[in-house]
């Protein structure tokens, strides 16, 4: 048995990338988001000209406009892609035919996977770095990722409060730590470069504990009167 939760509420900027009318090729629009979407995690968004995605995709930069509007438009659509395309909403999705710790650790191997990645990595400095990207492409890479994200995670663990699995007063904040617990410290030297990739052995080891101590903080709490009689 599952259920499925809501979708997230779409972004302004989401919102925004579907640009002005409706596409006349999707074909294109599919190429022209490909290109996108590998350019910008290389180069970033200030490095990579309309002309090189034009090229990219075997479009004119006309064709882009046409279809997206403009350079930011286009960023955050193909941020957004990118982001579902690696955590889909399925992923978020509750079993009850499984554990929530069986779940809790797929879901967290596949957002350390999708976020240690070198592409992953390579925005996230940009993002950070200074004077590389102005509030408003920060914005749009909050509510493409991690807002997004903790979205679906929150209904997810409300699905499980639900069924009695969880005790969570504050969802918000707990989907928080949960993934940067996930990161952890091995997410932070991969992000200075002061390691190389750990071993699946290394991140599975780190995943485990991970939950584990995020499930003894929301386990269903014993009442003192039951706690007495057992």
């Amino acid at each position: 048995m599952s259920t499925q939760p809501p979708l997230s509420k779409s972004s302004s900027a989401a919102r925004k990338a579907a640009g002005p009318g409706r596409p006349k090729d999707m074909g294109k629009r599919t190429a022209i988001l490909d290109a996108a979407k590998q350019l910008f995690a290389l180069g970033g968004f200030a490095d990579v000209s309309m002309d090189r995605i034009a090229n990219e995709a075997g479009v004119s930069k006309l064709t882009i406009y046409s279809h997206f509007g403009d350079k930011e438009a286009l960023f955050s659509e193909a941020l957004r892609l990118q982001c579902e395309e690696m955590l889909p909403d399925d992923l978020f999705q509750i079993n009850l035919n499984d554990t929530v710790q069986d779940q809790l650790k797929v879901i967290g191997r596949t957002f350390f996977d999708v976020s240690s990645n070198d592409a992953a990595l390579s925005v996230h400095r940009i993002m950070l770095g200074h004077g590389n990207a102005d509030g408003s492409l920060k914005r749009i890479f909050w509510e493409a990722g991690p807002e997004r994200i903790y979205e679906v995670f929150s209904q997810f663990l409300q699905g499980w409060i639900d069924n009695g699995a969880l005790d969570i007063p504050d969802i918000t904040r707990a989907a928080s730590q949960f993934f940067s617990l996930i990161k952890g410290d091995l997410h932070s030297r991969l992000m200075c470069k002061l390691c190389e990739q750990p071993s699946d052995e290394e991140i599975d080891a780190h995943i485990e504990a991970t939950v584990s101590f995020f499930l003894r903080a929301y386990a269903p709490r014993i009442a003192s009167g039951d706690k007495a009689r057992t």
